[in-house]
Parts: structure tokens; C-alpha cells; sequence
């Protein structure tokens, strides 16, 4: 499975949907360190604009009303690769189950792979990673990963009108570019090489 996501050369972009009052502070303070924002719970980032729209309901779930575009540095998701563990047992990955247990308490990040989606929400053949961060490496994303926060709620909205009335065409246009990202092979995340 491949990593898709819009990046530079220094950084890429992931998702996260919030209430209101929490996404307009972090915009305007760029920042995560705010009242509301739980550090202590494990957060989940998505490098999928369009699973971010099927988690969020094109941003209409209560509590997940703004959909904020974060980017970080590309050295925060390769630390987070390399410290991770499956969020399930997988047999390619894992020795045993007891190992995967292990695994999974001691890691600061968990990865999942879930059905892409494309635009009406249905799921695509291909698979979309989602990281969920939790204890140190919640700290380096809020501290030091974050370079830039961008609410993106308009632009979802605007697609899930063209959507709504069967512009498919243009609504592909307004989608952020997500490339194939140039991870090299990590066995236990189940990872295949980019290059092909």
C-alpha cells in the first residue's frame, strides 16, 4: 500500500476536522496549543482529503463542522512511520499476536488502511493510511511538526455542491493534488516501494 498526499519539498499536507471555536483559534494563533485540544488522547491525521470528507460528512458531524488543512514537515511523518505499529493484527506484519500486543502499547503511533473514497463517499479499490498520534508524538506534531494551519471547510463545501449537482469534472479539478509519496519500504506498516 502507498502513502497519497499533497506535498513540497519540505513538507505535506494532512486533515483534521474540529468545532468551530477550536479550528478558528488554531488558525488564527497557527498553532494547536488551545483550550479544547485534548493532548492527552490519541489524534488521528489524515493525508486524505477525501476520507476527511467521509469521516466528517463533508464537514457537517457535529464537532467536526471545520475542516482544517495542516501542513507539517515531512521529517515529522517519516518519525512517525518509523515509531508505529498497526492499529490490527496482520500476519504479514506481525510474528504472533502477542508481539503485535506488545507492539501496539508501546508505540506513540498507530496506523490504519481504509478504503479510499472518491467523490460520492464510496470506497475506492486502493487504501488510505490514517495515523493516530498519542503521547510523545502528539507533542511533536502540536510543537514541532505543524508549520502552517489552513481552513479548508469553504473549498469542501464548494466541492460537495458541484458534487450535489453532478459537476464531477469540475469538482475533480477543485480536489487537492495528492501524489504518490516517496516512502521507502516499511515492512511492519505494509508498505510497498513508491517507485514503479
Amino acid at each position: 500500500m502507498l502513502i497519497r498526499v499533497a506535498y513540497d519539498e519540505h513538507t505535506l499536507t494532512v486533515y483534521q476536522a474540529y468545532h468551530p471555536a477550536i479550528a478558528l483559534s488554531a488558525v488564527a494563533q497557527q498553532s494547536l496549543v488551545l483550550p479544547g485540544f485534548k493532548a492527552t488522547r490519541m489524534t488521528w491525521i489524515k493525508p486524505s482529503f477525501l476520507w476527511m470528507m467521509y469521516r466528517s460528512g463533508w464537514a457537517t458531524k457535529v464537532n467536526q463542522e471545520r475542516i482544517l488543512a495542516l501542513k507539517i514537515k515531512r521529517t515529522g511523518l517519516e518519525w512517525a512511520l518509523q515509531h508505529a505499529c498497526l492499529s490490527r493484527f496482520e500476519a504479514a506484519a506481525h510474528l504472533n499476536s502477542t508481539e503485535w500486543e506488545n507492539s501496539l502499547q508501546a508505540a506513540p503511533v498507530r496506523i490504519q488502511w481504509d478504503p479510499e473514497r472518491d467523490l460520492h463517499l464510496q470506497p475506492l479499490p486502493h487504501r488510505a493510511i490514517q495515523i493516530g498520534l498519542s503521547g510523545e508524538a502528539v507533542s511533536r506534531y502540536v510543537h514541532e511538526w505543524v508549520v502552517e494551519i489552513t481552513d479548508v471547510t469553504d473549498l469542501a463545501h464548494e466541492i460537495y455542491a458541484l458534487v450535489e449537482g453532478g459537476h464531477l469534472q469540475e469538482a475533480t479539478a477543485r480536489l487537492p493534488h495528492e501524489g504518490v509519496y516517496p516512502t521507502p519500504a516499511i515492512p511492519h506498516l505494509l508498505l510497498e516501494p513508491a517507485a514503479s
